[in-house]
């Protein structure tokens, strides 16, 4: 007689969150273009039926994995550029704490977003429209808080709030690829207290020391 057949298994289920800081983390260290359906599932344990019933096509992961990792990275500088402390200790502490963060060991060196696809091939157009477009939101938060610091007299009435914008986030950039080159912590934060120096006090302000 012969044997009866083998049942087919039940599809391995993956936990949400888990896949996407796996798959986050790849996108992270590798790039858009430099991770592949092969590399994902590998690194999730799955086969790719389950990678696409889950989270759709690779484009489609690649911006849930940005949802994922923003909420987290974001929250803190949010909460700061949102809050009640100062214009010039919110852009502080936003710079202060992206040195720290783009130098952590235990994650990969630099900004998921800050630095990601801006070089690209015709197909991942739309991929690197998306990050600059939670790039353009990034510098639309400094450029509100920076509104408002001149309608709370923080800031001169002149001042140019959406090139201070841009210049922040300049800094973070280059922050971010210099980290990538393994510049340390303590490099990235003397960069940040330069870009600090640079705060266009009001005239006859008292101008607060570098946190």
């Amino acid at each position: 007689m012969s044997e009866p057949a083998r049942k087919r298994g039940r599809p391995r289920l993956l936990d949400r969150d888990v896949g996407l800081d796996v798959a986050a983390r790849l996108f992270w260290e590798r790039g858009y273009e430099g991770t592949s359906i092969a590399d994902l599932t590998q690194a999730m344990g799955i086969p790719p039926p389950s990678l696409y019933a889950t989270f759709g096509s690779k484009e489609d992961l690649y911006r849930q994995a940005l949802d994922h990792i923003s909420e987290r990275e974001n929250k803190q500088c949010l909460e700061a550029l949102q809050g009640k402390m100062p214009a010039y200790d919110a852009i502080a502490f936003y710079l202060h704490d992206a040195a720290a963060r783009f130098t952590d060991l235990g994650r990969p060196r630099g900004c998921m977003i800050s630095t990601a696809v801006l070089q690209h091939a015709e197909k991942s157009e739309s991929v690197a429209q998306t990050v600059a477009a939670r790039r353009e939101l990034g510098l639309q938060a400094i450029k509100a808080r920076l509104d408002r610091a001149v309608a709370e007299g923080e800031l001169a009435p002149e001042t140019d709030t959406e090139a201070l914008a841009r210049f922040y986030c300049a800094v973070v950039q280059g922050m971010s690829a210099q980290a990538c080159d393994r510049a340390c912590r303590a490099t990235l934060k003397r960069l940040a207290d330069i870009a600090l120096s640079a705060w266009p006090w009001p005239q006859g302000h008292r101008r607060n020391p570098v946190p």
